[in-house]
């Protein structure tokens, strides 16, 4: 199996493309209403919902990750974009720069997160 992408589905598609084009520029595609982009080997796609309504009310119950070499260097851009700091970038497990994570927020209070690679392949 592979997870390939997610959409965001959203009563105002548009605000949340102009965000993420800041973000990740300009989408690769842009059809029917729906909106993406790929990162790295995965896709993010927003468009429009008949089921969804104003702001996310409980945000941390889903929240995306993107790997970043560069979570503190890619926090402060996402941060000047527009994004909203949840959580200033930080290492869960001890006081240093390695394994950083940071939490951040789009224009409908999806949360997101900047994390450094992590895993087998991280410390080769």
């Amino acid at each position: 199996m592979n997870l390939n992408s997610i959409l965001i589905g959203s009563d105002d598609p548009q605000r949340l493309a102009d965000f993420y084009s800041k973000l990740f520029g300009e989408p690769m595609w842009n059809e029917g209403g729906f909106i993406g982009w790929m990162i790295g080997s995965g896709a993010l796609t927003v468009g429009p919902h008949d089921q969804v309504s104003g702001t996310n009310a409980d945000p941390a119950r889903i929240i995306w990750n993107i790997e970043s070499a560069d979570v503190k260097g890619d926090f402060e851009r996402f941060r000047s974009a527009g994004a909203t700091v949840i959580r200033d970038p930080y290492n869960p497990g001890e006081e240093s720069d390695d394994g950083l994570i940071a939490t951040l927020a789009d224009p409908d209070s999806n949360y997101f997160q900047l994390m450094s690679p992590m895993g087998p392949e991280a410390s080769a």
